[in-house]
């Protein structure tokens, strides 16, 4: 009896001092295929010395250079997984079994929904988090790409399926390795993308939502969800998403009325 196969993907830019152990974690997977942008830090060479299948491809934005990695597979379905992640054995578990046995050569078989989430567990100062906006952190990151696809998305990509979501136990691993400065320059490039697409869409934003939507995620996330019981990481991680959230809206402003 074999289970169905199942191709991993994974994107990558200058990922060598994390990709390693990310490829080591999806070991179990059929095959791995890494789709690369242009590393000059040994990112490839770690690829293939762990039995990928390397493409090049020139950026396409997040959404759009994933669904390419999506389409590259030699399997319908795909776990797609960044290179500062890992999949921990419990997820694995999971993962495993909803993908079902079958008998050699038959097309029997078919797992109970064509997508899954999972939580997404991440890792911040030092600390993995596990109230607030840091945990659960649900990502859908395996299905059937017949039945689901990347977003065209900038920023914040996400998998749009067609049907029901099932949902699986064990954590993805998220330890990103990130100075706090590099991570402030990263979300003030994501606030300004945030800011384009949101505008692109039609859609406006009051002096009134910018002021407002920092202090009601604060009080959502900090109380509501507990991130006061990560420490001095889980308050650092929720003040930086309310900044980000009153930036966004400030950029919007801006933009509209220019």
């Amino acid at each position: 009896m074999n289970r169905l196969p199942l191709s991993a993907v994974v994107i990558t830019l200058n990922a060598a001092s994390q990709l390693s152990d990310c490829l080591t974690s999806l070991a179990f997977c059929d095959e791995i295929v890494v789709v690369d942008s242009g590393s000059r830090d040994g990112t490839v060479e770690i690829a293939r010395a762990h039995g990928a299948r390397v493409i090049h491809q020139d950026w396409l934005g997040y959404g759009r250079q994933k669904q390419f990695a999506v389409e590259q597979a030699a399997h319908d379905w795909v776990l797609c997984v960044d290179a500062d992640e890992r999949v921990s054995e419990r997820l694995r578990e999971s993962i495993l079994a909803v993908l079902p046995a079958r008998p050699e050569g038959s097309t029997l078989g078919v797992p109970t929904f064509g997508a899954y989430r999972f939580a997404r567990c991440n890792r911040f100062m030092g600390r993995y988090l596990r109230h607030g906006e840091g945990y659960p952190d649900w990502s859908l990151r395996l299905f059937d790409r017949r039945h689901a696809r990347w977003s065209d998305d900038a920023v914040h990509e996400k998998v749009v399926a067609d049907g029901a979501v099932g949902m699986l136990a064990g954590d993805l691993l998220h330890d990103s390795a990130e100075t706090l400065q590099s991570y402030l320059e990263k979300q003030d490039r994501y606030t300004t993308l945030a800011a384009t697409a949101t505008l692109a869409a039609g859609k406006r934003a009051s002096l009134v939502r910018q002021l407002l939507s920092p202090l009601v995620r604060f009080v959502k996330l900090y109380f509501l969800r507990l991130g006061f019981l990560d420490g001095l990481p889980g308050l650092v991680h929720i003040l930086i998403g309310c900044r980000n959230s009153y930036r966004k809206y400030a950029k919007m402003r801006m933009k509209g009325n220019s």
